[in-house]
């Protein structure tokens, strides 16, 4: 399926040309559409979270509408019904709209950082079924939070914990092609850019990476610094916007991130690949804003 070669030329676009070589290699067909990505000079693609997209729509409709309003991709959430995913990826097949990731669904009701196994084997599984629907429909990504330190966890035990059951997750993730992407949220965990390469680094794999969320850090320093810092580790981005003044999230290109900043940060990396956008949902002319905002964002506006 086409769908599924061109799983190899996301990884390219990326930079990921030593996972794509460990997928056995480009087909004449991927480095054809890979050439002819970076000859348009189309750095950055442009994604939206599935939840944004109207849920009173068919699945057809929306990733018709997510195309119609200049969206390269979509992120979806972890899919446990055959037939659904199915349907996403004839839409997406016939849309032209890419499903680029898997957001793993559980992972804050069923943190890996838990004491009781029993919560962490629920969490562990959704993690596979995530691993299972980005090789089935394409995507090269599944976004993890992989820890959650609150009054029963310390922060130690989120760190040892998260990593030894990711561990178990890897061979997994190298047998489909498919990267584990940490997301840094509001979890109380990773705090700082440089423990989050630190974190990343320890497990000494391509199929480990950081899902980098510009919005999530401003409380704890500057997006701008964290991508610098994180640099080749960034697999993929979320965007929203947030004011420090007010302490609350915004839309895009408000509040009080210099995005021009983080787009030469972005740049300075050698970044290509997904940046999606992680705000509410809304109708077409809403979503049209959204779209045109990351437009002035990519531009460096």
């Amino acid at each position: 399926m086409s769908e599924k070669m061109s799983r190899r030329s996301f990884v390219r676009t990326c930079g990921m040309g030593a996972v794509a070589a460990m997928a056995g290699g480009m087909t004449a067909t991927d480095t054809k559409r890979a050439a002819a990505e970076t000859a348009s000079g189309s750095e950055l693609k442009k994604g939206v979270i599935f939840g944004m997209l109207p849920g009173n729509l068919s699945i057809e409709d929306r990733f018709k509408l997510a195309a119609d309003v200049g969206f390269d991709g979509t992120e979806i959430g972890t899919v446990r019904d055959a037939k659904t995913l199915k349907r996403m990826m004839a839409a997406s097949e016939k849309t032209g709209v890419r499903i680029h990731s898997v957001m793993n669904s559980d992972h804050w009701q069923y943190p890996l950082s838990s004491a009781n196994p029993e919560v962490v084997a629920k969490g562990m599984k959704c993690m596979e079924i995530s691993l299972h629907n980005a090789h089935d429909c394409g995507a090269d990504t599944v976004l993890l939070v992989c820890a959650v330190v609150n009054p029963k966890v310390t922060y130690g035990e989120a760190y040892e914990r998260s990593q030894k059951q990711i561990r178990k997750l890897l061979p997994l993730a190298e047998k489909l092609k498919v990267i584990i992407g940490i997301e840094n949220v509001w979890n109380k965990f990773l705090l700082s850019p440089l423990e989050f390469a630190r974190y990343v680094d320890e497990f000494k794999t391509p199929f480990l990476r950081a899902y980098f969320d510009v919005g999530n850090v401003v409380l704890f320093g500057y997006p701008q610094d964290w991508i610098r810092t994180l640099g080749s580790r960034i697999i993929k981005l979320h965007v929203k916007g947030f004011d420090a003044r007010k302490n609350r999230f915004t839309n895009l290109r408000d509040g009080t991130i210099d995005w021009p900043e983080v787009r030469r940060a972005v740049k300075e990396i050698g970044y290509r690949g997904f940046m999606s956008a992680e705000l509410g949902g809304g109708d077409r002319d809403y979503l049209k804003d959204v779209s045109e905002r990351m437009d002035k964002i990519i531009a460096g506006e």
